[in-house]
């Protein structure tokens, strides 16, 4: 892959599917438009087919234009969908599921949130942020100020704002409901939650009377990183609690027989970081406590993929498991089940990126080590059948093979990770890229920034050390107090694992990351700078005492991950090191990142100027701290660009 080859990447959302209709978003970075754009595909046997007007062909010009989250109505007649002209807030439409012209139901300043269609095929259910009057381009009486004009923000609590998405409580997110299919629409509804709590993920109940939404325990009265789960009346009225979580809920379904079904983490107080995420079940009536369906240790549900759903005797999930990301089956009865107990339907050596459930068949989004997510349908068989070649320009473009290795770390522990080696036989220069979380992981799919480095001459190595998610809780909780240690043993395992290979040169070795692999970038470069030519740290946790105050979960995470002792803050911190790194060192930042806040980089770069390093500050404006993933298109090619150019000065290609 070249930088620009990410317009390629068409990535499928997830998928809405009924017993004759099958659809799916399709997105993709367009650098001309410096947007993502898209439109709705139908999938069926011979492939997907626009169903929507979206973009036109690559290369036929700007056109913004964005419709996303598809959902069927449950008689089939109806599809809800959002869309979005123009870099406009994504506004809520809907059409005939045979085909036709859509019409918009909301003009909401801040645009809706995905439709969930109820029982009777008519209303829908969606959340919205709601905007104080004068902020965020809404008009307070008869003034409607420019951001930087908005009446100054009270805040009171640790939690006001959070990274990609911005502050929070001057913009609560709200539960509506409307009637799709009313003569009038009142595209400004009025929502049905207050604004004392974000409400998230709504599920109709059975009847429905009511939508299940998940909120902040006790109506959010205070910080806390717990959540649970409430019912609210469609007709009005005080929401309820309805399942009270050992921990924080997340996508709830509710069975036909009034069984909830939701994801959660279990945890005390504030340390929510590197827990498992199990599936649960509950009655709606709260006749009993929650029960834990999976195992804590072995089993990571993949909240993001879906709600769980129900299918005969068995719930969906997907699970995370050593890179990948498998749709298994759990039984309905069951009790703490191991991840060995739980049959595995589709995902192995692969990621299920969502999935979705109508009568007997089951559609899946899987990516794969050479696309970026194609879509799969079982019938009633079973069987899985690849739908669509979304990524077939993308692998045309060259799609190199990434290869299993595994390693022993220092006190015996087994690591796990890949390598991506270009053409030839080498040996090539090579780049130890580490991932961010610490509690994430690299997968079985492809993985654009390995494509890029391996196609510019590069052999790329990908460890998930301790710390990481899909090994056992145990595996990822194992470096809390405990950072540049076990971890960085096991990265350096892989590392040589790597440099066994005769395709690949140990004389001439780069480091490199972001976020929590920035971190891990700084560690090395100053602990065990002499194996390495140079390094480019991006986003980077490099100062714990500052990171408590300044980051969006710097006041949780820090504790969790590092303690508050401030020697010991001091003592897991790169910057306390700077002095002892004695290569040249990349610096790179965005300047809206609120994970990572901005000083980190700047301190970092002072640090290492003062103490005569060969350092350069790459900082990039308007991005926050997922600019490599969902940045503005124009920027990551120029990000990829710049790493290429450092490499090209620092880690030459033969």
């Amino acid at each position: 892959m070249r930088p620009t080859d990410i317009e390629l990447q068409q990535v499928p959302g997830r998928p809405a599917l009924s017993d004759d209709l099958l659809l799916v978003s399709v997105t993709r970075p367009d650098v001309a438009a410096n947007a993502y754009v898209g439109g709705l595909h139908r999938v069926g046997r011979d492939g997907a087919t626009a169903w929507t007007h979206g973009p036109g062909p690559e290369g036929a010009g700007p056109d913004r234009r964005h419709d996303s989250a598809p959902a069927i109505s449950p008689d089939g007649r109806w599809v809800a969908f959002l869309r979005s002209d123009g870099g406009e807030p994504a506004q809520l439409h809907v059409m005939p599921a045979a085909g036709g012209e859509s019409w918009v139901l909301t003009a909401l300043p801040l645009g809706a949130g995905a439709p969930v269609w109820a029982p009777d095929s008519r209303r829908i259910a969606f959340t919205a942020r709601v905007p104080e009057p004068g902020r965020y381009g809404t008009s307070d009486g008869d003034v409607t100020p420019e951001a930087a004009e908005e009446a100054p923000r009270r805040i009171t609590r640790y939690d006001y704002r959070v990274d990609n998405i911005g502050f929070l409580r001057d913009r609560p997110q709200r539960l509506f409901v409307i009637d799709a299919l009313a003569d009038e629409q009142d595209l400004e509804p009025e929502p049905l939650t207050d604004e004392a709590a974000s409400v998230a993920d709504p599920a109709w109940t059975p009847d429905g009377r009511s939508v299940l939404v998940v909120a902040p325990r006790d109506w959010d009265r205070v910080e806390t990183m717990h959540a649970d789960l409430y019912t609210v009346p469609v007709t009005g009225g005080t929401p309820q609690l309805a399942v009270r979580t050992g921990g924080r809920a997340e996508n709830p379904a509710v069975a036909a027989d009034g069984t909830v079904f939701f994801y959660a983490a279990a945890f005390e107080g504030f340390a929510r970081a590197a827990t498992n995420t199990g599936l649960w079940a509950a009655p709606l009536d709260g006749s009993a406590s929650p029960r834990r369906l999976t195992d804590a240790e072995s089993v990571d549900c993949v909240a993001a993929a879906g709600p769980p759903a129900v299918h005969g005797d068995d719930v969906l999930v997907v699970v995370a498991h050593r890179g990948a990301a498998e749709l298994r089956r759990v039984p309905r009865a069951a009790s703490a089940a191991s991840l060995s107990q739980l049959p595995i339907l589709t995902g192995e050596r692969a990621a299920v990126r969502s999935f979705t459930v109508a009568g007997d068949r089951i559609a899946v989004v899987q990516a794969g080590p050479e696309d970026a997510g194609e879509v799969l349908l079982a019938d009633g068989d079973g069987a899985f059948t690849v739908l669509t070649s979304l990524s077939e320009r993308l692998r045309e473009s060259g799609v190199l093979p990434a290869e299993e290795i595994t390693a022993t770390s220092a006190d015996g522990h087994p690591v796990h990770g890949w390598v991506v080696t270009p053409e030839g036989d080498g040996p090539h220069p090579v780049l130890l890229v580490v991932h961010g979380g610490p509690f994430a992981a690299y997968e079985w799919s492809l993985f654009d920034e390995a494509q890029v480095y391996a196609a510019a001459g590069y052999a790329v190595v990908l460890a998930n050390p301790r710390g990481s998610a899909g090994y056992g809780e145990s595996h990822g909780r194992a470096v809390l107090h405990a950072l540049g240690t076990v971890d960085a043993d096991d990265v350096l395992a892989l590392l040589d694992a790597a440099l066994e290979r005769p395709d690949t040169d140990a004389d001439r070795v780069g480091v490199m990351g972001g976020s929590y692999g920035g971190f891990m970038t700084g560690w090395l470069a100053a602990h065990h700078g002499e194996r390495f030519r140079a390094a480019w740290s991006e986003r980077a946790v490099n100062a714990w005492d500052s990171f408590a105050g300044s980051s969006d979960i710097g006041w949780t995470f820090t504790d969790v991950y590092v303690g508050a002792d401030p020697d010991e803050q001091r003592k897991r911190s790169p910057l306390t090191y700077a002095a002892d790194i004695g290569i040249p060192f990349a610096v790179v930042h965005s300047e809206q990142d609120w994970r990572c806040p901005l000083e980190q980089a700047q301190r970092l770069f002072v640090a290492l100027k003062k103490a005569g390093a060969e350092t350069e500050f790459l900082l990039f404006p308007g991005e926050g701290h997922e600019l490599t993933r969902s940045g503005k298109p124009r920027h990551r090619v120029q990000r990829f660009e710049a790493v290429l150019d450092w490499w090209a000065r620092h880690l030459p290609v033969d």
